[in-house]
């Protein structure tokens, strides 16, 4: 059974930081790429940012590169979503999720490429 455990959402002025953590169990995580959606009020879900899963390969929506850093860390299961000069239309539920297929990233900002999802976490960024 995957899990996967957002933190690390809140309330932030805008230009402020947050770094959201997803920590994952249940499948061997070093093998499955993971992703962060987010999704606002009125608005369907949408794709934020990729990475493979070695790390090694990065992928990010025009509207936060440059802005938003991806990583993971293997040996404590768990992906960070670091989040630098936040804009009020950030604000959004954030979702981590986990590629249905291991070893492979195809079209990761397709949400149905991925099986498992968070319960997701707020972020609130206040004008």
């Amino acid at each position: 059974q995957v899990q996967l455990v957002e933190s690390g959402g809140g309330l932030v002025q805008a230009g402020g930081s947050l770094i959201l953590s997803c920590a994952a169990s249940g499948r061997t995580f070093s093998t499955y790429s993971m992703g962060w959606f987010r999704q606002a009020p009125g608005n369907e879900r949408e794709f934020v940012a990729a990475i493979n899963w070695s790390g090694i390969s990065t992928y990010y929506a025009d509207s936060v590169k440059g802005r938003f850093t991806i990583s993971r860390d293997n040996a404590k299961n768990t992906v960070y979503l670091q989040m630098n000069s936040l804009k009020p239309e950030d604000t959004a539920v954030y979702y981590c999720a986990q590629d249905r297929d291991a070893l492979r990233i195809l079209r990761p900002t397709m949400q149905a490429r991925y099986d498992y999802w968070g319960q997701g976490t707020q972020v609130t960024v206040s004008s």
